[in-house]
């Protein structure tokens, strides 16, 4: 299991580590391992009652770092598919519990990552102090001729300007978490300890007690708003198996629902991963440091 702290009022702190088998120098990649832990300390968590979950990171040098793109382009079709599916399954028990969820990212929260954070009913964010460099947000997979499988493509318009996440999202750009769009980020704090204070506070002005069918998160955007970003999104992207990709996905969650989306968007992916234009990107993307 994850490590977990718990409140005197009944907050459960979960903070993400490293696989022990792949340290990565203290990168938390969402690998196989790390989504079992996941789903296992989740269940545990929910078998306590608590009153609120802040999912955090252990690491000092990223929030999450993405999915393990290594190990996803080393199974075959059916076994990412299963991949993709449980890493699903281990992030809708963030809105599946009952009490209210908060995510706290520090540092880079990449593809993966964010997807997971966004699965929380907020987000709290650390704003770098001056002269520290500033990481990245956001979902880079189709600059490597890929798509979300998580629901990034619902998740993204529903938090930021729907157009400008569109674009981001089948452009594969990322942002500087010192020009954080607006709506990404729920509340902001210039440290991790101001930031857990946050998201503690959050928790109790936002108390729930049943469960939700879908991330919280969707509820901020209709599906005639999302239609229409799509329509004028479109004109501005430039085709590309992955940013079709994404454009499908965005119109099948307007017009089906989530579901439907997330499992487009695996469908998508599994596919993509084939195509020329994401070999030739992760294979430089994986290529070995010289």
């Amino acid at each position: 299991m994850l490590p977990v702290e718990t409140t005197v009022d009944g907050i459960a702190i979960l903070s993400l580590t490293a696989n022990p088998s792949k340290p990565r120098g203290g990168v938390v990649v969402l690998d196989s391992w790390l989504i079992a832990q996941i789903t296992e300390t989740l269940d545990a968590v929910a078998a306590t009652n608590p009153t609120g979950v802040v999912v955090r990171s252990a690491s000092e040098r990223v929030f999450v770092a993405g999915a393990d793109l290594a190990e996803i382009d080393a199974l075959t079709d059916s076994a990412l598919h299963l991949y993709l599916e449980q890493g699903a399954d281990a992030f809708a028990r963030l809105y599946e519990i009952e009490c209210p969820t908060v995510a706290v990212i520090h540092r880079a929260a990449l593809g993966g990552g964010l997807e997971l954070a966004m699965h929380c009913d907020a987000i709290i964010g650390v704003i770098p102090a001056a002269g520290e460099k500033p990481w990245r947000i956001g979902l880079p997979e189709c600059s490597l001729g890929i798509c979300p499988g998580w629901g990034g493509t619902q998740m993204l318009p529903a938090r930021i300007d729907p157009v400008d996440a569109i674009i981001q999202t089948a452009t594969g750009r990322t942002n500087s978490v010192t020009e954080i769009p607006a709506g990404l980020f729920d509340e902001s704090a210039p440290s991790i300890v101001q930031a857990l204070m946050q998201a503690i506070a959050w928790l109790k002005c936002h108390p729930r007690t049943s469960g939700l069918s879908t991330p919280r998160t969707l509820s901020r955007a209709t599906d005639g708003v999302i239609s229409a970003a799509l329509t004028r999104a479109h004109k501005e992207i430039a085709s590309t198996p992955a940013a079709d990709a994404v454009l499908d996905c965005v119109a099948i969650g307007a017009s089906e629902g989530w579901a439907r989306a997330i499992a487009a968007e695996r469908m998508h992916l599994v596919a993509l991963r084939h195509t020329p234009q994401a070999r030739e990107k992760l294979a430089q993307f994986l290529k070995p440091a010289s």
